[in-house]
């Protein structure tokens, strides 16, 4: 059954305080010798953020108690907000979390038999407005600052008590940047968290275990793959033009063929490390025997894998999901043609978790609105 956890409210750090989650090895360095300490410190500093996950300086033991407390003064690494912590009857978990200027975000994980996969957010909201999307429902707010995406990690891990982090048993074992907004929209910010995440004496998860999901900014891409190489997934979701720019608007500043030529140059890819491509299916829209021939013709010369998305409802959707004889007989045509494509098993459908579900309450104010309510005392 659905289970709904007590929200953890973390102290809210001083609105003076400077976040120290999200800065580079250089940025912490520089803060530490602002501090008057030396270099070094901030490598025992760096050990204590992300491979302890501290929450507070004064738990830092192996840290002089002077440095602790010039710290505490000018500095926070306190975790934002989780006002909602749901996990559903299929064991997916759901967190709701309020930033620090009172904007929310949502994150989902989704443990597997033999793996963890930790679906995060890049944006508040998002700029897109791909229509079978509840995220796109929601207007742009503003990009996650790379401190804010590396949180969802860490509050994960904190949940999932995976501090220190360990080198094996993990229970989160993979990360996927598809969860509210396009990462490659953010992609500083986006970059910036994961060779964070990927830093061996950072969260230390290797680049093969993070997917970025995109639906399709051609020009980052090829910069994506020879910056980060982490693996490439493309929201396609149709086979023809016209169809796909009335789905997924972005198709009509980046259509078809400059998206596959697009894949096709993706650093790294190869038979053993394919793009996926993400494919809902809509009932009467683009699920028939001819799109499926028509999406393994377009496919043609990739190293690639097809997601068949069974459409998650949410409320005022004006679409329908595929019917498992449809969506069988999409996928074996695809087979046929020597393309992987499992059909993907709804996860957390009953707390709105699963794919294209995700939606905060978080819009747009005005500066004078958001500044009176960001003096405001968080809600647990």
């Amino acid at each position: 059954m659905t289970q709904d956890t007590h929200a953890r409210a973390f102290a809210p750090p001083k609105q003076t305080a400077e976040h120290l989650v999200g800065l580079d090895r250089e940025e912490l360095s520089a803060r530490v010798q602002e501090l008057g300490e030396p270099r070094f410190r901030a490598k025992q500093l760096w050990h204590w953020i992300y491979h302890h996950g501290a929450t507070d300086f004064q738990g830092m033991s192996s840290l002089a108690k002077g440095f602790r407390a010039k710290l505490s003064e000018r500095h926070s690494v306190a975790r934002p907000a989780v006002k909602m912590d749901r996990t559903s009857q299929d064991g997916t978990r759901k967190w709701l979390v309020r930033l620090r200027d009172l904007q929310e975000i949502e994150s989902v994980f989704i443990p597997e038999a033999d793996r963890g996969t930790l679906c995060i957010s890049s944006q508040v909201g998002c700029t897109l407005t791909c229509r079978f999307c509840h995220t796109g429902t929601q207007r742009l707010v503003r990009n996650l600052s790379a401190g804010e995406i590396l949180e969802q990690i860490m509050l994960a891990r904190d949940s999932l008590d995976e501090w220190p982090t360990p080198k094996d048993g993990r229970r989160l074992t993979n990360i996927v940047l598809m969860g509210m907004g396009e990462p490659l929209y953010n992609y500083d910010q986006v970059a910036k968290a994961m060779r964070i995440a990927m830093d061996p004496e950072g969260l230390g998860f290797s680049r093969r275990r993070i997917t970025l999901s995109t639906s399709g900014v051609v020009p980052m891409m090829q910069r994506c793959g020879e910056e980060l190489g982490v693996n490439l997934a493309v929201s396609l979701h149709a086979v023809r033009d016209e169809l796909r720019d009335w789905l997924v608007p972005l198709n009509k500043k980046y259509p078809l063929d400059q998206l596959l030529a697009a894949c096709r140059a993706y650093p790294g890819i190869n038979n053993a490390r394919r793009i996926t491509f993400e494919y809902v299916m809509l009932k009467d829209v683009n699920d028939s025997p001819a799109d499926a021939r028509e999406l393994v013709r377009l496919l043609d010369g990739i190293p690639a894998k097809v997601n068949l998305i069974p459409f998650n409802p949410w409320p005022g959707t004006e679409f329908e999901c595929s019917s498992d004889e449809t969506v069988e007989r999409f996928s074996d045509i695809l087979y046929e043609a020597n393309l992987s494509a499992p059909i993907r098993a709804p996860r957390g459908r009953d707390i709105q978790a699963a794919c294209g579900q995700l939606r905060s309450e978080s819009q747009r104010q005005k500066k004078t609105v958001r500044q009176a309510s960001e003096a405001a005392p968080a809600e647990a």
